[in-house]
């Protein structure tokens, strides 16, 4: 039989995946570090749904998941784009380097 783990466990891993991906994002200038910890956040916030979906024994929580792992498809498509594009100009993945970007 599995054991059933406390909501409050699950919303704390969840808080600290976020808190870790929120520092990766402000800390680190590197863009793909900074997706990656997008990524992370993404996740943080799926597992928080999952969690309080099955604590409150009601399906949503994995729909919004599947819902998050579609846009964090989407957004990566996106983002790797741009970095491409970042990358061919710049020859550098420093953020910031985006700001002398002239449109």
């Amino acid at each position: 039989m599995i054991a059933e783990i406390p909501m409050e466990h699950g919303l704390l891993i969840a808080a600290v995946l976020f808190c870790l991906g929120l520092l990766g994002l402000l800390v680190r200038r590197n863009l793909i570090i900074m997706l990656i910890s997008v990524e992370i956040m993404l996740n943080a916030a799926g597992l928080a749904f999952i969690v309080a979906g099955a604590h409150w024994g009601q399906p949503d929580g994995q729909v919004m998941f599947i819902f998050i792992l579609t846009m964090a498809a989407a957004e990566v498509a996106v983002g790797l784009a741009v970095i491409l594009q970042f990358y061919w100009k710049h020859h550098s993945l420093d953020a910031d380097l985006a700001s002398t970007m002239k449109g």
